[in-house]
């Protein structure tokens, strides 16, 4: 390896705990070269967000770092003094935070906060620092950088606040830059946009990156090497060509066994039985025993040393086990390309939900009166169908109108106009009482579980909630029963009863906003994001949930997400969704493989995979999505379209059909 950038040498951080200190970062070792991506990449709690913040001295008041080296081109971080370490932050290192829209200063514009870092560490003011920030909005591909440098947080997208924080991160012309989930609840589109960005930008610099995810697919796009992390430790680190052919450690491997995998529906992902442990664990032994499928009596009684597998691959696992991991591969390849799901039940091809000509308008208000003098179009005839025991998915960029269908369809918006068919009786044609007695027969999972759960109920009260309100014929002891029976069925233990929603994990918590929703027997489940942002182990558990419920009970799912991987893996249909109207829809496996219209061949495209290029040309979209108060004129998405001809600005396209059942919206489709 050429002479490091980054050198971090045994890195230990302490917090204090009532027992005594606890260590997130618990003896970490990596190096980073000049021009060089590392990926930090394992579940949430295992302290990759907090070795980022160790490296910038950036922790908490009572956070300290208490042991090891961290060292810049030479100089001990950990060593130097605050004033010293306020002229490297911003400078030498600059970090990307997960979170842009609070990372941001809302009372400032764009162009003061990038012109900060200008004059603190170079000085730059007026014209000059003016001059250079257009430049660095230029770069990083902000539209219109003369008008959006003046403009506040709250007026750009996330994509562009996204692009924004990397310019900051630029200005200090760094050596060594932290991207801390950089892409995190992105639109797949936006997200191959920030990627690319910092690719080619690292190409023209010669920076070194941090880059912590638990994206594999995103992992395997932009990485030269890889450490996982588990538990405060580094578990292996490889090249990155060799860790995506052979991860050696049990955690890596179940890492990979997580995944939903392109080819259409499958068997039951592979699930890692427990969670991380908490910082207060008392180690004995290798701290993934307890979870490992592999575990020998000496792992339970001292943690194993690192063991060099081949040159530049280390793993934290005794050399037995790794050897039968990585001779065992071969079989499970074979064993997962011959792997497929049995068919879920299904009563015949009628449809239990058929929605026609959907339309959602919100009133745009304006003047002393507030009248209305627009219209915001956020669905704007929209006609889908499911059938009993089937999964359709909705997918299409933020701000499409994907949410507002679901909540059309359960009548939490008022419809314009459309109608929208449940068993036989249009629900948009009830009064409040009607819908009301029917409302048990669908339900909703909302995108984030904490947000939607009460925190002043417990659990069990959250679960009763529903059966007391649309089930009023059910006895107090049967509440009770099927509460039990709720929480046993979606793999949480019967005394999560007694406890509030804070109590559990992201994971734990979708669980009971899954279960809350089933509580009422429904038979059509929408579910609104339901795996956004959540591990790759978490979500194998939800997804393996959702298809066991399906298969024994018939249950029909509307899933609305922007994970081609999830609809690839659960769904039976799809529905591409685009400013308000649905341009492509068919069976998964031909609108997956065949996409017809070249807004699906986009979003495919720009779907990063483990298993590097898909085959596809990568289609960059130019723009943002225009706003569905102003469509535009003819077939909404042909100022973003690279097939685009005249006719397309003139006319919507009539929907027609093409090969393998698809249905498309598009003058020229495939």
């Amino acid at each position: 390896m050429s002479v490091p950038v980054l050198e971090v040498e045994n890195l230990r951080t302490a917090v204090p705990g009532p027992d005594g200190p606890l260590h997130p970062v618990d003896g970490v070792s990596f190096r980073i070269a000049r021009g060089e991506t590392f990926a930090l990449l394992g579940e949430s709690g295992c302290g990759k967000s907090f070795t980022a913040l160790s490296i910038m001295r950036l922790l908490p008041d009572a956070a300290a770092i208490v042991g090891g080296r961290v060292r810049l081109d030479g100089d001990d971080l950990a060593a130097l003094p605050e004033r010293r370490m306020r002229d490297v932050r911003g400078h030498r290192v600059a970090m990307i935070f997960q979170e842009p829209g609070t990372s941001l200063d809302p009372v400032m514009t764009i162009g003061d906060q990038i012109g900060e870092v200008l004059e603190r560490h170079f000085d730059m003011r007026g014209a000059t620092a003016r001059r250079r920030i257009l430049e660095l909005l230029d770069a990083v591909g902000i539209p219109d950088p003369g008008r959006r440098i003046d403009e506040f947080p709250f007026q750009l997208s996330g994509g562009m606040k996204q692009r924004v924080m990397i310019a900051a991160a630029l200005a200090g012309e760094p050596s060594l830059l932290i991207a801390d989930e950089p892409t995190t609840a992105l639109d797949v589109t936006i997200q191959a946009q920030v990627l690319d960005l910092l690719r080619d930008l690292q190409a023209r610099l010669g920076m070194a990156m941090l880059l912590i995810t638990h994206d594999l697919g995103i992992v395997a796009r932009m990485a030269h090497s890889v450490g996982v992390m588990y538990a405060g430790r580094i578990v292996e680190t490889a090249p990155a060509a060799r860790f995506f052919d052979a991860p050696a450690h049990p955690y890596s491997r179940k890492l990979f066994d997580s995944l939903p995998t392109e080819g259409g529906r499958r068997g039951p992902l592979a699930v890692m039985r427990g969670t991380v442990p908490p910082l207060g664990h008392v180690w004995t032994g290798c701290r993934f025993a307890a979870r490992c499928d592999h575990v020998r009596p000496t792992c339970e009684r001292a943690e194993p040393a690192l063991y060099a597998v081949e040159p530049d691959h280390e793993v934290r696992c005794v050399p037995e086990v790794v050897d039968a991991i990585r001779g065992a591969r071969a079989a499970r390849v074979v064993a997962e390309q011959a792997s497929c799901a049995t068919e879920v039940h299904t009563d015949g091809d009628a449809a239990l939900l058929s929605i026609e000509d959907l339309r959602i308008h919100f009133p745009i208000r304006g003047g002393l009166l507030r009248r209305t003098i627009g219209q915001v179009r956020a669905v704007d005839g929209v006609t889908l169908s499911i059938a009993a025991g089937r999964t359709l998915a909705l997918v299409g960029e933020s701000g499409c109108g994907k949410t507002t269908v679901g909540k059309g369809i359960l009548q939490l918006l008022p419809t314009a106009a459309g109608r929208i068919v449940f068993d036989g009786t249009d629900l948009a044609r009830l009064d409040a009482s009607a819908l009301r007695a029917r409302r048990q027969a669908f339900q909703i999972v909302f995108q984030d579980p904490f947000a939607s759960l009460d925190p002043r109920m417990r659990v069990g009260e959250i679960l009763e909630e529903g059966m007391v309100s649309l089930r009023p014929e059910w006895s107090a002891q049967r509440r009770g029963d099927c509460a039990t029976e709720l929480l046993e069925a979606v793999g949480l233990p019967v005394d999560s009863r007694d406890r509030y929603p804070h109590e559990f994990s992201g994971g734990q918590r979708q669980r009971i906003a899954i279960a809350r929703a089933l509580a009422v027997e429904p038979r059509l489940l929408v579910c609104d994001e339901p795996t956004s942002a959540l591990d790759v182990s978490v979500q194998a558990q939800i997804l393996n949930l959702l298809q066991d419920l399906q298969t024994r009970l018939g249950i029909a799912y509307l899933f609305i997400t922007h994970n081609i991987a999830v609809v690839d893996h659960l769904a039976h249909e799809v529905a591409v969704m685009y400013l308000g109207r649905i341009v492509e829809q068919g069976p998964v496996d031909a609108v997956l493989r065949h996409p017809s219209h070249p807004y699906t061949e986009a979003l495919l495209s720009a779907v990063p995979t483990v298993h590097g290029d898909n085959g596809r040309p990568v289609i960059r979209l130019a723009g943002d999505m225009p706003s569905p108060a102003a469509p535009p004129s003819g077939c909404h998405f042909h100022p973003r379209c690279p097939k685009a001809r005249p006719e397309c600005a003139e006319r919507y396209p009539d929907e027609v059909v093409v090969g393998r059942g698809q249905r498309v919206r598009c003058f020229f489709p495939g």
